[in-house]
């Protein structure tokens, strides 16, 4: 057979993290251990399971194992599988190359700071490449199931700018990686280093991972010859799938290894559910609360989902049919024995079991959120900061279990002393004051604009606590949550605000807006079609004016939203309120040149603007109009 041999070039990214890997995990090297057979243990799942429909991929072999060999003379430690394998083909774009969505996103947030590059690198998993942590050159040989011994492929590469891969005749299937050690890595040929390190990582791998055990040679013992025995390869590890055993029985420890295999993820998860269901379905789940968010969370190509088992055998990673989008976070697995062996993401899509494991998971993660939140709020509040905004898309996804989603939801408010201070929509109402029968809330474009909006002037002065909202998906998800435990959401921007107010207080505003209704129509005539209305204001004591939107309309977060999705959206124009008791408005009232009180009306009907929105239209015209007011009053 003629050996083809090829130079290639890494993909740029792949280069970049090759260069990272070193210095970023340098304190956590032993990792690399722990990925490596990770994938060799997926592979041989994905043997397994295509082993389903042809068995003749066994090839006379179907005991599947992972196991470790060290060479101290050559300085190389190898992990091998005898799982599915790769062709020539798919060596060149699995180990040449990173298919991982957001890769460019992840490779922006790099810092160039080891420590805080370690947890970004954790987040993005680095898999094969972690053998470059401690190996200054590696060699890859495989061969796929299905194919004869010729069609093996070498792949070798110092960890640099290129990589070669050549043919080569490989007689068992699978996969092998050489590592050749760096002179310092050389702890990594110990027998009993790398029996620890599978103890703590890999314990939980169903299949097992071998090491060789030398034989004993014949001795005299007791006035008896003890024969020789052969060298063999022995378990270093249970071998039995961790969801499979008692929970009783699964040390906290052993939980969070498990996560990491399964998350490929550094970090510890904040929390987990195990159940075992029998009966009219009989299923296990084991399911994960990631500690942080990954970099791709927002990427709408990301693959997310569970790992799917049927009666214990490995179907298909992301099975993204077992959870809604709104919990697209949460990692682990599902082994079903109601689903057939050979089941499709097609067949998943619109199946009935389908459809009532999904509703049971997702049942079962909220619960867990709700014991987290209950338990431990130091804990809830770290999910909250990780994952809220996701959280946040649920009442609009999951009607089913709105009121359930909107007990976990948390927000800042004026009683709170900063945005990372939030209250539940159950304690929110435990503090409302007396007749206080609506829920109020402001969507703005930061935290400070919404904590120093005008619009809160007379809550603030009555006692009553708003709900500050600030993140660009808040104003969809108050579209969709209209209401909690019976009482009504209300935008304090929205016109109509009905406050908590007393007949004496309610007579006044009746007798103010008689007695200043020329005040309003001569607003409006200045400000023509700029407005829709103009108002005597309930809400203001500060501030001399500010917009608000009528009940019908958009409100301008909304709008704001709407134009930065490119949707055309119909033009909406404010209700302007005047704040009477304010001395500038005081002040206009008597003005009687109707060119200074055009002027000054539109300064006024800008500066509301401005609070609201955060920009106008034209700024340049809002400087030209307060400096003419400036030089006028300087004569």
């Amino acid at each position: 057979m003629s050996v083809q041999q090829e130079t290639h070039g890494f993909q740029t990214e792949v280069s970049q993290l090759l260069k990272l890997m070193t210095h970023s995990l340098y304190s956590n090297k032993e990792i690399f251990l722990r990925e490596l057979v990770s994938n060799a243990a997926d592979a041989a799942d994905k043997l397994r399971y295509r082993a389903l429909s042809d068995a003749d991929l066994y090839q006379g072999d179907g005991e599947l194992r992972v196991r470790l060999s060290v060479d101290t003379d050559a300085g190389t430690l190898t992990i091998s599988d005898n799982g599915i394998g790769m062709t020539r083909d798919e060596v060149i774009e699995h180990l040449g190359t990173i298919a991982k969505s957001g890769t460019a996103d992840f490779f922006s947030q790099l810092s160039g700071d080891a420590a805080k590059d370690s947890q970004l690198i954790g987040q993005f998993g680095v898999g094969f490449y972690s053998a470059f942590i401690v190996a200054d050159k590696v060699t890859v040989r495989s061969r796929a199931a299905g194919f004869d011994a010729d069609a093996g492929v070498q792949w070798e590469s110092a960890g640099e700018g290129d990589f070669t891969v050549a043919n080569i005749e490989k007689p068992q299937r699978g996969t092998d990686i050489i590592l050749h050690l760096r002179e310092e890595e050389k702890e990594f040929l110990d027998e009993w280093r790398l029996k620890s390190i599978i103890g703590k990582y890999s314990d939980h791998i169903s299949i097992p991972v071998e090491m060789w055990q030398e034989g004993e040679p014949e001795r005299e013992e007791g006035g008896e010859t003890i024969p020789a025995t052969e060298g063999q390869w022995q378990p270093v590890n249970k071998a039995t799938a961790l969801w499979t055993r008692n929970k009783s029985d699964i040390s906290d420890e052993e939980y969070q290894e498990f996560y990491k295999h399964v998350a490929h993820d550094f970090e510890d998860p904040l929390a987990w559910a195990h159940n075992r269901v029998e009966g009219k379905q009989e299923y296990t789940s084991l399911l994960y609360i990631p500690g942080r968010a990954p970099f791709d969370l927002w990427n709408r190509e990301r693959q997310q989902g569970l790992k799917l088992y049927v009666q214990r055998v490995f179907i298909m990673d992301d099975a993204e049919q077992f959870m809604p989008q709104y919990l697209r976070f949460v990692k682990g697995l599902l082994d079903s024995n109601d689903l057939p062996l050979n089941v499709s993401r097609e067949i998943l899509q619109d199946n009935k079991v389908t459809q009532s494991l999904r509703t049971a998971l997702t049942k079962r993660v909220l619960t867990m959120l709700e014991r987290m939140a209950a338990n431990d709020a130091d804990k809830y509040q770290k999910f909250w900061g990780e994952f809220g905004n996701v959280l946040k898309e649920g009442p609009a996804e999951d009607y089913a279990n709105k009121e359930k989603i909107a007990k976990l939801l948390r927000f800042a408010s004026t009683h709170s002393d900063s945005s990372a201070e939030t209250v539940s929509l159950e304690e929110y109402l435990s503090r409302a004051i007396e007749g206080q029968e609506k829920i109020y809330y402001i969507v703005a474009d930061s935290y400070q604009a919404a904590k120093n909006s005008p619009h809160l002037e007379l809550l603030r002065k009555k006692g009553i606590e708003v709900l500050l909202m600030s993140e660009r998906i808040d104003e969809w998800l108050m579209s969709h949550l209209t209401e909690f435990d019976g009482k009504q959401f209300v935008s304090v921007t929205q016109g109509d605000l009905q406050l908590p107010e007393s007949d004496e207080e309610k007579a006044e505003a009746e007798k103010q807006a008689e007695e200043h209704q020329a005040l309003l129509s001569r607003f409006k005539a200045s400000l023509g079609d700029k407005v829709k209305e103009v108002k005597i204001s309930q809400r203001l004591t500060d501030s001399p004016s500010c917009i608000v939107t009528s009940e019908q309309d958009m409100s301008s977060q909304m709008v704001k939203m709407m134009k930065a999705m490119g949707q055309e959206v119909p033009e909406v124009k404010p209700v302007f309120e005047l704040n009477l008791e304010h001395p500038l408005v005081a002040k206009l009232e008597q003005e009687q040149d109707e060119a200074r009180f055009g002027k000054w009306a539109e300064l006024l009907l800008s500066q509301a603007m401005l609070a609201e929105r955060g920009s106008l239209e034209d700024p340049s015209q809002f400087v030209a109009q307060m400096n003419s007011l400036w030089l006028e009053l300087s004569k």
